[in-house]
């Protein structure tokens, strides 16, 4: 769960080949058969969800996720791409999130220090590594998945946090390029 940019970015490649849950409805541009009826999240649903973002792409030098508005998008991509299994899923590990997180810190994830939530979802994605169970909480997966798409779909993600070229641009195929350079914005 430890993730910088850098790490977000090959995350976003990885992405846009397809392998994040919900990638079939993305990709074929079609809602799946079944979802949940009436599958609504509240404002302190989407104020949660931005937080859960910002803790995974924190504002640095450029915005984070929660300026991104991350929480709307991960809300329209649960309820538009994720099929009913999908969904429930996503809806239990946000509950087991809350619940766990206020009993083992005494106080709610929203209003938590970030180094307090940070930790909380690394040592959770360390459980998910070590129990080798596909199924555990898949909601780590899901919730960095959406936060990385999310962000670097963004305005805010590719005109900041990735170097943008608006197009039309020339062609350049040989420009130099280090590590320490920003990857471009698709």
């Amino acid at each position: 769960m430890t993730m910088n940019r850098r790490d977000a970015l090959k995350s976003v490649a990885l992405m846009m080949g397809g392998t994040m849950v919900g990638a079939s409805a993305l990709l074929s541009g079609c809602s799946p058969e079944h979802q949940i009826e009436g599958l609504n999240f509240g404002p302190d649903d989407i104020a949660f969800l931005d937080e859960l973002g910002d803790t995974i792409i924190p504002e640095t030098d450029t915005p984070g996720a929660k300026a991104a508005g991350i929480g709307p998008f991960m809300v329209m991509m649960v309820k538009d791409c994720y099929d009913a299994e999908q969904q429930k899923t996503f809806v239990d590990g946000l509950n087991t999130i809350r619940k766990d997180f206020k009993s083992e810190h005494g106080k709610d994830f929203v209003g938590a220090p970030a180094e307090e939530r940070l930790s909380y979802l690394n040592g959770m994605y360390e459980k998910y590594k070590a129990s080798g169970d596909s199924r555990d909480p898949q909601v780590i997966n899901m919730l960095r998945d959406l936060t990385v798409l999310g962000y670097f779909s963004s305005e805010i993600g590719a005109t900041q946090a990735l170097n943008f070229v608006e197009t039309p641009g020339r062609f350049d195929p040989c420009i130099p390029w280090s590590d320490s350079d920003k990857a471009y914005a698709i």
